[in-house]
């Protein structure tokens, strides 16, 4: 379910990406297909311009909320709302969303300029405009060079930049990307990461992107929606989502994680063999701890909490190597630390009480 290093994000740690105007509001939106629940009461504001990812496992819902988004399903209950206007029952050709798909269904017989302009021309727009703003959108994604060229003669990249410019050509006020990286090759898909966001910064309108790879909306989003079973369990930036999980299904979806099961009693947390000072309630608490906030080799760091332990494995991460290192009791820590770190069978730990982040517990769901 995890990933490994999980890229810095340049967003703000707040829970509004920006200030900016709510563009989508989803408000209680639930969906079943007859007994089968697949969402749950979801509300969710999307802001003009906002790059937001709907990220989730397979079977979490996150493709048809974005199908109802669309108005290729209808919700079982709920309402959306794009600014003052109900969606309700629209259907999608009279909303201002656009999507792009996994599969990008472009006309083999057709040139790129004529897939671009196949939705005007069924519209039928006067064909000045037409080719202003073909012209436009194949600038947008820099296809212009490819204009004359049918889909089989091009890469998988730049079928991908035409499928969004026939989608960027009807003037949306929001695009739907419904995984549209996945069957691209590792390189191509990080380049694709990098434009993608880049080209939706040019155009200024929201970006609702649904995937399942945690990596790909940490580097792309401003705000990212995870869902679990049908359930929103955090919308956050990517760096307070990454920073401050608020359940343990978060901190382990979200890059790599230790949990600290424990208990705090008389202002001090017990997890095993650590301990540490704590203004908790007397219960049983569970703490989040990333890698790479666990240090080899004492630092004598006052208020540390210090560990001793064996070293289990070593798996290597390129620049980064993540270590499992079985402590007293049989807990087990995972550490990562820079490649190449000489370490001795057994080995110090310590990390800083502030690093263990409290979180809630994630009981299963039907």
């Amino acid at each position: 379910m995890t990933s490994s290093t999980i890229p810095t994000s340049a967003a703000a740690p707040s829970e509004q990406a920006t200030e900016r105007p709510t563009l989508l509001s989803i408000r209680n939106v639930a969906k079943a297909f007859g007994r089968n629940v697949v969402l749950r009461n979801i509300s969710l504001e999307i802001a003009e311009g906002e790059f937001l990812t709907i990220l989730g496992e397979s079977g979490s819902g996150k493709t048809t909320l974005l199908r109802i988004i669309a108005g290729f399903e209808s919700a079982t209950s709920g309402e959306l709302w794009m600014g003052a206007e109900r969606l309700g029952n629209q259907p999608p050709y009279r909303r201002r969303v656009n999507t792009v798909f996994q599969h990008y269904a472009l006309f083999p017989h057709l040139t790129v300029e004529q897939n671009v302009a196949y939705g005007l021309r069924v519209a039928k727009r006067p064909e000045a405009e037409i080719n202003q703003r073909v012209a436009e959108s194949l600038d947008k994604v820099k296809m212009t060079a490819h204009a004359k060229t049918k889909p089989s003669k091009i890469s998988g990249g730049q079928q991908q930049r035409v499928a969004l410019a026939r989608a960027l050509v009807n003037r949306p006020r929001m695009l739907l990307l419904d995984e549209p990286l996945s069957a691209l090759d590792a390189n191509l898909r990080r380049q694709m990461q990098v434009e993608l966001k880049s080209l939706q910064r040019e155009v200024g309108i929201a970006f609702v992107f649904v995937t399942h790879d945690q990596e790909e909306a940490m580097v792309m989003s401003d705000r990212i929606a995870l869902l679990r079973s049908g359930e929103l369990e955090q919308v956050a930036t990517p760096r307070e989502i990454y920073s401050r999980p608020v359940t343990a299904y978060v901190a382990q979806f979200i890059g790599h994680t230790n949990l600290l099961e424990g208990s705090a009693q008389g202002g001090v947390v017990r997890c095993g063999t650590l301990s540490w000072p704590a203004s908790l309630p007397d219960g049983p608490v569970l703490f989040s701890l990333r890698p790479e906030h666990v240090r080899v080799g004492g630092t004598a760091v006052s208020g540390a909490v210090r560990a001793r332990g064996r070293v289990l494995h070593q798996a290597f991460h390129g620049a980064t190597e993540l270590i499992r290192v079985q402590c007293a009791g049989g807990l087990v820590l995972v550490v990562r630390t820079a490649s190449g770190s000489a370490l001795q069978n057994e080995v110090e730990l310590e990390f800083s009480a502030s690093d263990a982040v409290l979180v809630r517990e994630s009981p299963e769901r039907i």
